[in-house]
């Protein structure tokens, strides 16, 4: 009995003396082996590039030669030789990290750090310099594929960004400043984060110091393997501000193929303007809550146009995989095969609805693909003119709610005769109010002749009537 009393004592001091020791938090996960394991995979990329300059240009800050003195044509003549303007060449460069994606040579970096060289330089970490080969790239996800000629290199280990968590652990290695392979260590802040001037990738968002130089390097998870290209940062002062963006691995990767397989990088195109589903929309869409993609325009003459979407589309899932905001439909889309034929799941008049589509090539200008112009613009010829879309962003400043074309060019003929000018917006045409470009086009092909026709413009600010006449 004695000895149960002790025993229940001794077991009681135990349970509080391990209630009594702090808790110690998680360590802080080790980056040593991960660097010593990947660094002589980072690689250092530095571009040279000619440019024409004017000796005159290289005059002093803050130094004006006043006009019609005299003076500046002496400058020009020093400066400039005795025609003037001559250009003289200048060799600009930049620099920017990459990585080493297969020891057989092939090396991937950002396109804005190789854009427009005319020679690219990759230095290892062994300060190896070997000359590479621009195998291709692509502006719009900020990916470029080289090739140097080197066999046996050391390679990084390729992982999967859908498997990205946001708080995990990640590291960058590159060349800020020029200092080479730095190592910075931060944390997935965001997934799927859309910018405004890559809405065709869903950016990994991170705490990861990134600096000029940094352009191009590797991000790795913990487990050594690199899960995106570190692109850019948002900064109010050019410098790092806590914010920084990388491509995710498997965006790049379908990139690397088109390159590989064709020379360029093709994506898909639905021909649809959206935006984000409020709750108030949601409610009035007949949707439980806020998810998908608002159609507010189907582009003319578009893949969406022709398979029969509608301005108050809801759009739900796209090929199988579910749109919870419009930022995520951008990037499925551009990343379905042309000419493929997709189900698109709507909410439309508060049913859902299925809709076929077959997928087009997304054109070369992105802003063309916005608005619906084609390349070279829409052309009225029976006018001798030629319109475009006016963009939202163009709207405030030309006082144009809705509806309504830019006019871009005037030749000689009817619009030139009734007084239209480049700069002009149309309104209406023969009492038809113009929608967009592709309809004022289709208006302008039942004008009659020989008999004059109100156009309604918009010329600064203030509206007014033209009579156009056309001929025989």
């Amino acid at each position: 009995m004695r000895l149960s009393k002790t025993w229940t004592a001794v077991m009681m001091l135990m349970a509080w003396m391990m209630l009594s020791v702090p808790v110690h938090a998680r360590a802080l996960p080790e980056f040593t082996e991960l660097v010593a394991e990947n660094g002589d995979a980072v690689v250092n990329i530095s571009t040279r590039n000619k440019t024409e300059q004017s000796a005159s240009s290289m005059l002093p800050p803050g130094i004006e030669l006043p006009e019609g003195s005299g003076i500046d044509e002496f400058f020009k003549k020093f400066f400039d030789g005795p025609q003037g303007g001559m250009p003289m060449p200048r060799e600009s460069e930049s620099l920017g990290s990459g990585f080493v994606l297969s020891a057989d040579g092939y090396i991937l970096t950002n396109h804005h750090v190789i854009k427009d060289a005319e020679e690219i330089i990759v230095r290892f970490s062994d300060r190896t310099e070997i000359d590479a080969e621009l195998l291709g790239s692509d502006e719009r996800s900020d990916v470029a594929l080289l090739k140097v000629d080197a066999t046996d290199l050391k390679a990084v280990k390729l992982g999967d960004s859908n498997d990205l968590k946001v708080g995990e652990w990640v590291l960058a290695i590159g060349s800020p400043f020029g200092f080479d392979y730095s190592a910075t260590a931060g944390i997935v802040s965001a997934l799927g984060r859309s910018l405004p001037s890559d809405s065709y990738v869903p950016f990994i968002q991170t705490d990861v110091a990134i600096n000029p130089g940094n352009s191009g390097g590797p991000l790795f998870n913990l487990d050594g393997e690199v899960v995106g290209i570190n692109s850019q940062i948002y900064s109010r002062t050019g410098g790092f501000m806590g914010v920084s963006f990388a491509i995710p691995i498997d965006t790049v990767m379908n990139v690397v193929a088109q390159i590989k397989s064709q020379g360029y990088v093709s994506r898909g195109w639905l021909g649809v303007v959206i935006q984000d589903v409020t709750r108030e929309l949601a409610e009035s869409f007949g949707l439980e809550k806020p998810k998908g993609a608002l159609v507010s325009r189907v582009v003319a003459d578009s893949p969406a146009s022709r398979a029969g979407f509608k301005a108050g589309d809801v759009i739900l899932e796209f090929d199988g995989r579910e749109v919870e905001t419009s930022s995520d439909l951008p990037p499925i889309v551009g990343r379905t095969l042309v000419g493929k034929q997709a189900n698109v799941i709507v909410m439309r008049d508060n049913k859902r609805k299925t809709i076929k589509v077959t997928i087009e090539e997304l054109p070369e200008d992105e802003e063309l693909a916005a608005t619906g112009t084609k390349p070279g613009r829409f052309v009225a010829e029976n006018l001798s003119m030629e319109v475009a879309e006016i963009r939202p962003e163009q709207r405030d400043k030309l006082e144009v709610k809705k509806g309504g074309v830019a006019v871009m060019k005037v030749e000689q003929g009817p619009a030139m005769m009734a007084g239209i000018r480049p700069g002009d917006v149309i309104l209406s045409i023969n009492n038809v109010d113009v929608n967009d470009a592709h309809h004022f086009v289709e208006i302008t092909k039942d004008l009659p002749t020989n008999k004059p026709v109100p156009v309604l413009i918009q010329r600064a600010g203030q509206s007014q009537f033209l009579a156009l006449k056309l001929g025989k």
